[in-house]
């Protein structure tokens, strides 16, 4: 997590009044050189000045396009750390990325650094060096540019909770090149362990017997493991998870049945395992927002997702007729990113308008093409076109 300096105390003496009618204006007065992407956990007080709202590398993509579009200068990323990359990543060098509060990072982001990955990398092929194994890093989009970076560099891709199934059968084939006779695959995904053995499970592949978890933080240089245990597993699930999505619990499931019998129970796949076997349904922010947008009249739905997405969900749709609920009654919120409000957004946006840049967040330019080359490969998977890194506007 980067240090965020404390704002001026005038800031926290507006009321929310003076804030949002702030924050309009200036956002009227930088005009087209601005864009404010928020993602879909973003809490209303700030959604509501959105350019744009979605999930991490939608709003990205959006970005880029609006650049290109309209030759803005400035990416106000209401989001976290790892978000605020992709974006600088996607758009030209002269394009300048703002993360309002630098505080706003990712717990399971930081659950998997540069050098843990290169150790587990070095060790994994070590073991596995005299048995014909071809091992294909894959990394959610949920991690750092430099885990990006790494499996760009190291034959592999990047990965969404929309596309993971897809990009697993592609390195199960063996990736970019095609298996040799005899040759077997292994997968090591970073760094959410519930996403990979639920679309792994999804695929066929045993929880129990073909997938084991790696502790980066274990006393052994295996991750926790025997050599046995690598050499038998298929999946290698790096040891991280979403500190939101973990506080679902199979009991919350089952006391969502008791309540509503009738109500669909959807989840987002960084839940556990357990979690979503008892499930109706999983999906990402975006397929849970679809579903809820089309659900018919009548339905009910109970949803294991962070609140203020759910929230807002379920506003919209009792217009509808539609009933939504949070599955567990705890407050599951992504914290860090409830860390960008008002205040922090008009901070920057008051910097902006006196030509000073703050809290931009910046890629090295080597980091940026290792992971272009990750997510291309993601892309390339979907059979989306290919995206090329715009030149400076």
């Amino acid at each position: 997590m980067l240090w965020q300096p404390l704002l001026p105390d005038h800031y926290a003496q507006m009321s929310d009044e003076d804030l949002a009618a702030a924050i309009v204006a200036r956002k009227a007065e930088l005009g087209s050189d601005v864009v404010i992407l928020g993602h879909h956990y973003q809490q209303d007080e700030v959604i509501q000045f959105a350019d744009f709202t979605g999930d991490s590398f939608k709003l990205s993509q959006l970005a880029a396009e609006q650049v290109q579009k309209t030759g803005a200068k400035y990416i106000l990323f209401c989001g976290v750390h790892f978000m605020a990359e992709s974006a600088d990543i996607l758009t030209p060098d002269d394009t300048t990325v703002i993360l309002p509060d630098l505080s706003a990072g990712c717990s399971m982001a930081d659950m998997a650094d540069y050098d843990q990955t290169v150790d587990a990398w070095d060790a994994l092929e070590k073991t596995l060096a005299r048995t014909h194994t071809r091992i294909i890093p894959i990394c959610y989009m949920n991690c750092t540019a430099a885990i990006k970076y790494f499996c760009g560099t190291h034959g592999g891709a990047v990965c969404t909770s929309s596309n993971c199934d897809k990009v697993f059968a592609w390195a199960m084939a063996g990736g970019d090149e095609p298996l040799k006779k005899g040759e077997r695959v292994k997968i090591l995904f970073v760094p959410d362990q519930h996403l990979g053995r639920n679309t792994a499970a999804d695929a066929g592949f045993d929880p129990v017997t073909q997938m084991v978890v790696w502790d980066p933080n274990a006393e052994n240089n295996l991750g926790g493991n025997t050599e046995q245990a690598i050499d038998d597993a298929v999946l290698l699930l790096w040891k991280g998870h979403c500190s939101v999505h973990q506080l679902f619990k199979p009991e919350h499931v089952d006391q969502s049945r008791e309540m509503w019998p009738d109500a669909t129970v959807i989840v987002h796949p960084e839940c556990s395992y357990e979690v979503c076997q008892k499930a109706d349904l999983t999906g990402s922010t975006e397929r849970i927002k679809q579903a809820i947008e089309t659900a018919e009249p009548g339905s009910r739905w109970a949803v294991g997702t962070e609140i203020h997405m759910v929230n807002r969900l379920a506003g919209e749709a009792t217009k509808r007729g539609v009933e939504v609920k949070m599955l567990s009654g705890c407050q599951c919120m992504c914290s860090t990113m409830y860390r960008i409000d008002m205040p922090h957004l008009l901070w920057v946006m008051d910097h902006l308008a006196e030509g000073k840049v703050i809290n931009e967040i910046k890629v090295h330019q080597d980091v940026q093409q290792g992971a272009l080359v990750a997510l291309q490969r993601m892309l390339d998977i979907n059979a989306s076109p290919r995206v090329e890194r715009p030149a400076s506007v």
